[in-house]
């Protein structure tokens, strides 16, 4: 060993933000001259130097250099003990290192920021907000929130326990404020917030007190209430003295009209009268007889031969075919004798999603003819009804060449088509 360290005081207590000095000690051992350089290592080395940065000494003589710690006031350098060394480096025989050490001491220091977030807020009655604090501070804070009552129609909802927040991190505290009484109409009003934030760091206290505002909005704002007003007086507008205007003239001009009509037909000769008739004949200029309804002169099937007389109602007729696959089956329906069938609608069903062909007739009138890959539900429509006549067949018939899959996931054994056929089912008339 050529060198011998001591530090002047065995714990160094700092303050961050503020200079520090010690003093340490290098005796030369050797029997040479020796220069001595100093490297600080451990926690502390970012903010603490040596002066002077190199040192002379005679052999068995002694001297002193100055440590300076300068800690920046900064939540990075936490309170508490941390360990300092020193290495002295020899010039001349640099194998023989000699570390020097001593004990820091950094005192504790409290800085917090406390805010609102957000400071305003606009709700029916009830809002979230939350406090931010930032610790600052190089020590735990200890926060605890709470809301002094200043108005009784306000009441705060606030954590129950403290939090503890590390240097340099931050903590979001929930607050909840409700306005006890709901505002139906009139202009918002303005609750103030104050709050008080509790933080406790060591043996020191600080409280901060962040402010923001509630504004509670109507739940009908003013505008609603003239809308209202203008809508309720156009209503009765409406029912006083527009409404009856309008049929009152509706009224008039129906009056009129059937005057007009009524003298037009009086004015006009018998020869010009629809039909050439005389008011009280029939259809072959026979009159009337009292107590007759028009239309009774005439019997049943009387109309044009070959043609509906009348009398039909709405029927629908269903055609299933149920054919193998690679075969080809079909279904008819035929009109009854004395009938007459005028189709107006036609529905084809292809449920499984079967493959093959679809051929619809009507007598030895074909249709038309389906893909029954293209479709699963097909519908036509007539404006003029398809007449058939009586003892006339509706056939569909199906050419299958696969079943398909219906719904249940397993593919059917066999193609199965539905055809349903509507339309009014008439009477032909009675050539005798």
């Amino acid at each position: 060993m050529t060198a011998t360290t001591e530090f002047g005081l065995p714990t160094v207590v700092v303050t961050p933000g503020q200079e520090t000095s010690t003093t340490m000690t290098v005796r030369n051992d050797s029997d040479i001259v020796e220069a001595y350089e100093f490297e600080v290592v451990g926690e502390c080395a970012p903010w603490t130097g040596v002066e002077p940065a190199r040192l002379s000494l005679y052999p068995g003589t002694s001297g002193q250099v100055t440590v300076l710690l300068r800690p920046p006031r900064s939540s990075a350098v936490r309170a508490g003990e941390l360990p300092l060394g020193v290495r002295v480096l020899p010039a001349e025989r640099p194998g023989s290192v000699v570390v020097s050490e001593t004990t820091v001491v950094v005192e504790p220091f409290a800085e917090q920021r406390a805010e609102l977030v957000p400071e305003r807020r606009r709700a029916w009655r009830s809002a979230r907000y939350h406090v931010e604090l930032h610790n600052a501070g190089n020590a735990p804070a200890v926060v605890a929130l709470s809301a002094p009552e200043a108005d009784d129609r306000l009441t705060h909802t606030v954590p129950s326990k403290p939090v503890t927040v590390a240097p340099g991190d931050r903590a979001e505290l929930e607050l909840r404020v409700r306005v006890g009484e709901v505002l139906w109409f009139g202009k918002p009003e303005s609750w103030p917030l104050r709050l008080e934030v509790t933080a406790v760091t060591g043996e020191d206290s600080a409280r901060h007190e962040p402010e923001g505002e509630l504004i509670q909005l109507p739940v009908f704002p003013r505008w609603l209430l003239a809308v209202l007003a203008a809508l309720l007086a156009l209503l009765l507008l409406w029912l006083l003295l527009v409404r009856p205007a309008v049929r009152s003239a509706a009224r008039e001009a129906a009056d009129d009209r059937a005057r007009e009509i009524a003298q037009s037909v009086d004015a006009q000769p018998p020869a010009d009268r629809p039909g050439g008739q005389e008011p009280g004949q029939d259809g072959d200029g026979q009159g009337q007889q009292p107590g007759q309804q028009p239309g009774q002169g005439q019997q049943p099937g009387q109309g044009r031969p070959g043609t509906p007389v009348g009398g039909g109602h709405q029927r629908s007729e269903t055609i299933e075919v149920r054919t193998a696959g690679g075969a080809q089956g079909a279904g008819e329906h035929t009109v009854p004798t004395g009938k007459v069938f005028r189709i107006t609608d036609l529905v084809v069903g292809n449920h499984q999603g079967d493959e093959g062909v679809l051929t619809l007739a009507f007598g030895d009138r074909t249709i038309t003819s389906i893909a029954l890959e293209t479709f699963r539900n097909q519908d036509y429509h007539w404006v003029t009804p398809v007449d058939v006549p009586e003892g006339t067949s509706v056939t569909a018939t199906v050419s299958c060449t696969r079943p398909g899959t219906p719904a249940s996931g397993q593919q059917a054994p066999d193609c199965f088509q539905v055809v349903n056929v509507s339309g009014v089912l008439e009477d032909l008339p009675d050539d005798n």
